[in-house]
């Protein structure tokens, strides 16, 4: 009896471990690239620009410093930034979470400007990241560019000749990222409209041919990026269009008085009347595009329209804007301005895509990635999402990455470089870098 069980026992053991199942073991694998020579070409968020400025500790959770680690798991090699030895930054603008009273006496969480001493240094070696703050696709094509530029002057080989695009030659890459075309339509949008103007498409994919078969002079693989959607990033959604909040009756008829002549006029040219009531309205903004002459040139915005992160909050709470002042146009981006910005970026998209796929490049899609974002995604357990402060995702100037954001990014370019190149590079943990600090 005793030796029946002995064979049950063996039997049981041995069945056990033919149904265990098996698990493929995950080895790093370069796949069909050459990660030794890595160039990172791009704007501010290729930099590791983050919270309004370049400085140090951001410009180390840049995207391509965190694949360049990676990298190295699969044959990389060194990575060369022009390092910035300042916390505060190239230029002024760094921002640190604190706690600010507005003009009205509320107290609350808010981005401050941080000061201290800026680094006016410049680099003499050759760097890997060719991140370039403010740059636009054609500025990378732009001799003389580091004349024009304080962060591509820091690295430029000669300040009155060189191009950004000559800086690739030096490191003769065997593998580069391309994310190129934000600034295109970026300073356009943020500035409301009233500054500046969007790159031309044609013009635009004139521009990415050139500065590809530069980066693939000499056999190189790589991968590019796609341009976002502004309306994905807290810049534009944080502020609702209806945030002018009023409890008091009196304010409400004493508003609607106000405009009761100006509605006539309104009328009058067929268009909508301004109308104010208790609880959350619709801001009063500029409207330049109006056929009013210049006194009625404004009108309540829209649910479909933007305000922009900058606009002064003390001007709304204390001195009338958005219902006895029109909100400046600078910090209003309409209806027309958005589908000019939306077309800009469906037809550059377009352009990267097909671009990549003549050239044989990894498509790495941020666009839907942010676009997703809206909603929420998860990485290691954590959900991240587009909202200011809260959502993780972005920095304090609600248009860069935070540092989280970027190690995201990181790990949005490794998925679509290892499918592309059947590569295994490991992807990075996300709870391995911080998150926004809070007072």
């Amino acid at each position: 009896m005793k030796m029946k069980k002995i064979f049950l026992y063996i039997a049981i053991a041995a069945f056990a471990v033919a149904c265990k199942p098996e698990l493929d073991e995950f080895v790093p694998s370069k796949g069909d690239a050459d990660f030794s020579r890595f160039v990172s070409l791009g704007n501010s968020i290729t930099a590791g620009y983050m919270d309004g400025a370049l400085y140090k500790t951001g410009q180390e959770f840049a995207y391509p410093n965190i694949l360049s680690k990676q990298f190295k798991l699969v044959g990389g090699g060194d990575f060369a930034q022009p390092v910035v030895n300042s916390e505060i930054g190239v230029l002024p603008g760094k921002m640190i979470l604190g706690f600010k009273t507005d003009c009205a006496g509320v107290t609350a969480l808010s981005p401050l400007l941080q000061t201290g001493t800026l680094d006016g240094s410049n680099v003499s070696y050759t760097v890997n990241n060719l991140g370039v703050p403010g740059a636009k696709s054609f500025h990378l094509l732009t001799p003389g560019y580091g004349s024009l530029n304080p962060y591509y002057k820091r690295f430029a080989t000669n300040l009155t000749t060189s191009k950004v695009i000559d800086e690739v030659s030096k490191v003769n890459p065997s593998f580069f990222t391309l994310w190129i075309g934000n600034n295109d339509v970026l300073t356009y949008a943020t500035s409301g409209g009233a500054m500046d103007s969007i790159t031309n498409p044609a013009a635009y994919q004139a521009y990415m041919t050139n500065i590809i078969a530069a980066l693939k002079a000499n056999g190189a693989k790589g991968a590019v990026a796609t341009i976002p959607d502004i309306t994905s990033i807290p810049f534009f959604t944080s502020v609702p269009y209806n945030a002018l909040v009023l409890k008091d009756i009196n304010q409400v008829n004493a508003l609607n008085a106000a405009y009761h002549p100006v509605n006539a006029v309104l009328q009058s040219f067929g268009l909508d009347t301004l109308a104010f009531r208790l609880g959350a309205n619709a801001f009063v903004i500029e409207d330049p595009s109006s056929p009013l002459p210049a006194p009625y040139k404004f009108r309540q915005i829209k649910s479909t329209e933007l305000i922009t992160l900058t606009v002064p909050r003390d001007s709304i709470s204390c001195k009338g804007w958005g219902s006895q002042k029109p909100i400046p146009h600078r910090y209003v981006l309409d209806n027309a301005e958005i589908n000019a910005v939306k077309s800009a970026v469906s037809s550059y998209n377009a352009t990267i895509a097909s671009l990549a796929n003549a050239n044989g490049l990894a498509l790495v899609d941020i666009n839907k990635y942010f676009n997703d974002a809206k909603t929420g995604i998860y990485f290691d357990g954590i959900k991240f999402s587009s909202a200011f402060i809260t959502g993780g995702l972005f920095s304090l100037d609600g248009v860069h990455p935070s540092s989280r954001g970027q190690a995201i990014l990181a790990n949005y370019f490794i998925k679509a470089i290892n499918a592309k190149y059947n590569a295994q590079i490991p992807f990075v943990n996300i709870n391995d870098y911080p998150g926004l600090k809070f007072p």
